[in-house]
Parts: C-alpha cells; sequence; structure tokens
C-alpha cells in the first residue's frame, strides 16, 4: 500500500484526536514526527507502537528522497507535527510535493489546528481571511507587514511568547492602535485564554502580564 497520510495531532486536549486517526496511525508502516520525544507522548496514550522516525525542518530536505523511497516500496507512512495540522508552519510539504509528483496517494485527514477555532471565536469577520503564519523573523519582515497594511481580509498570524510584544508594536506601526484584534493563547489547553480589544489595549495587557504560551492572533483588516 504505497500511501502518505497527513494525520493532525491535538493542539492540547487529547480528546480531540479522532478515531480515524488512532486507526491510520496503528495501521500504517511507519510514523515521521516532528520531535519524536513530543509525539512519543501522545502515540504511548493511545498505545500506538508504530515506528517513528524523526522528519522536521532541519532534515526534511536530506530524507525526502529516503522516505520516498521507502513509500515506493510498497509501504505507508504517516506524517504528524507536534502539535496540529501538518505543513500548516511545519515541515511536510517537500515529501508531499514528490508524492503527487509520483502518483502515490495523498490522504489527508481533517482535525486540530490552531487558527480556526481561534478566528471563529474572534468575533472579527471569517467569512473572507489570509493565513500569514509567522512572519519573517528578519529578511522581508518590515516588507510583509507594509504590505499588509491594505490587506482588507481578516489576517491570521502565529507568534511565540518571547516575541508577542515586538509584534503587537509592529502591528501598531503599521495597522494604527485602534485596529480590533483578538489574540488566543493556549487553545483547548487548561490554561487557555481569549483577549479581545484595540492592539493597544492587547499591548498593554501583555506588558503588565508575562505572555505565556503559544498565540494565535486574528487581526481585523483594513475597513
Amino acid at each position: 500500500m504505497s500511501k502518505l497520510f497527513l494525520i493532525p495531532t491535538p493542539i492540547g486536549n487529547l480528546q480531540d484526536t479522532t478515531f480515524r486517526a488512532i486507526k491510520v496511525l496503528k495501521d500504517v508502516d511507519l510514523i515521521l514526527a516532528e520531535d519524536t520525544r513530543v509525539s512519543g507522548k501522545f502515540l504511548k496514550y493511545f498505545e500506538i507502537k508504530t515506528r517513528v522516525q524523526s522528519y522536521h525542518q532541519h532534515n526534511e530536505h536530506q530524507t525526502t528522497k529516503k522516505w520516498l523511497d521507502f513509500i515506493n516500496n510498497k509501504k505507508s507512512i504517516a506524517i504528524i507535527s507536534d502539535a496540529g495540522t501538518p505543513l500548516i508552519s511545519d515541515p511536510g510539504y517537500l515529501l508531499v510535493r514528490e508524492c503527487i509528483e509520483q502518483n502515490i496517494d495523498v490522504v489527508t485527514l481533517p482535525g486540530a489546528t490552531a487558527f480556526i477555532p481561534a478566528l471563529i471565536n474572534s468575533g472579527i469577520p471569517c467569512n473572507r481571511f489570509v493565513f500569514e503564519g509567522f512572519l519573517p523573523l528578519k529578511k522581508g519582515r518590515k516588507k510583509r507587514l507594509d504590505q499588509l497594511k491594505e490587506e482588507k481580509r481578516t489576517m491570521v498570524f502565529y507568534e511565540s511568547p518571547h516575541r508577542i510584544i515586538r509584534l503587537l508594536e509592529e502591528f501598531i506601526v503599521f495597522f494604527g492602535d485602534k485596529r480590533n484584534i483578538c489574540v488566543c493563547r493556549e487553545i483547548t489547553k487548561i490554561y487557555e485564554q481569549t483577549l479581545r480589544g484595540s492592539v493597544k489595549e492587547i499591548l498593554d495587557y501583555f506588558k503588565n502580564t508575562k505572555p505565556r504560551g503559544e498565540f494565535t492572533l486574528i487581526v481585523e483588516g483594513k475597513i
């Protein structure tokens, strides 16, 4: 069975795993995981004993051909990320592209991803939106923000706790301090939190409250 499966994993609450995902992960010949230590806890919880190998941004260029050859030998592989849906700000694109070019079946399961619950919970229009994920850390960052200041669709960003204040300060520079924003933290986890208000109000909050966890930001488009 030469197939590649893309399997979403929970972004926090393990009960968000689908029955189908568990079955596929038990049935495939190999699981490629972004971080085997993180995924190991998830796989152990569901008693999934399939062999696991690491597949991340630092080795995907070197190992993609190896895994492609593995699949071509009538084997099946599942890709999982640390949390959420593979390829959404996570590795996997190279192997998917190669499988498509060689007419190998690619099967994607629906499941957890952080930006969808954040978007529909934001109170900001979600009928049309653009997903930006993590902005470039250096090169191209200001150029991208300058382009986005004219964007009329709702914008979706990801950010880490130690860079969230910097990002909010940049939003004020490029979008203005009154732009509506929703910040979701630790979605589905114990300390899940949703903050809504202007960019300035959210920035002031985090200047007085230490940012913790992973962040999804929903930003109103230009009106």
